[in-house]
């Protein structure tokens, strides 16, 4: 069994705390479309890509999910998000923590993110780049998660075995991806509930976890 060389990081609900800004500006978005969004659809888009979330959006007002109107939305969409972090993000508790404790232990360290690039370098800003040596947006791969691509990617990035990685993940969408890539996962902090499965590791979040446990997780990687 190979030895942990790298944790892989998801970021929306997982290091940032950026949902309650994200869901502002969706809210805002499918009340200008012509219906109110319901708890219920936004709850389905957690972990989506951007296209993802726009398709269920525009299924639930009955607008038909052209090309271009999927991309006049994500530009509205993007420019309001924006806005809305101008201020900084805030850090969930222990995520700083957990980075620098990676870093400091010579892991690898990739964020993988179904949010699109040019959001995710303003979230940089706040993470700091120096953080990771590699980072992969849900637009630079064929297919983004629940699609293992993006995390088969960060480890082809990082030149390991995905198998050599634990990923810490908060939702569904991405805990699939992670799991489908032969990933062992850590789950923290979910707002919708992830199914138990082998390789998966329930945390209520990454206040005190430490490399040691990290370790741990990896030895239990899905069969």
């Amino acid at each position: 069994m190979s030895e942990l060389q790298a944790v892989l990081f998801d970021m929306d609900g997982t290091l940032l705390d950026w949902e309650r800004l994200w869901d502002v500006a969706v809210y805002e978005l499918s009340a200008r479309l012509g219906r109110e969004l319901t708890s219920e659809v936004r709850e389905s888009t957690l972990g989506n890509s951007m296209q993802g979330a726009l398709a269920k959006v525009f299924a639930h007002v009955g607008r038909e999910a052209t090309p271009e109107n999927l991309a006049e939305a994500a530009e509205w969409l993007n420019g309001r998000v924006r806005v809305l972090f101008a201020d900084g993000l805030p850090w969930l508790p222990g995520a700083a923590e957990t980075l620098d404790a990676v870093k400091a232990a010579g892991l690898g360290c990739a964020l993988v993110t179904n949010t699109e690039r040019a959001l995710t370098e303003v979230a940089l800003e706040t993470l700091g780049r120096h953080r990771f040596d590699a980072t992969v947006c849900g637009d630079e791969v064929a297919s983004a998660k629940p699609s293992p691509d993006p995390y088969l990617r960060a480890a082809r990035l990082l030149g390991i075995d995905p198998a050599s990685c634990v990923a810490v993940e908060d939702s569904p969408t991405g805990t699939q991806a992670a799991s489908t890539a032969g990933c062992a996962v850590l789950v923290v902090g979910t707002e919708v509930p992830v199914p138990a499965a082998p390789g998966r590791t329930f945390r209520d979040g990454l206040v005190g976890v430490t490399v040691d446990e990290l370790r741990d997780v990896s030895t239990r990687r899905p069969s």
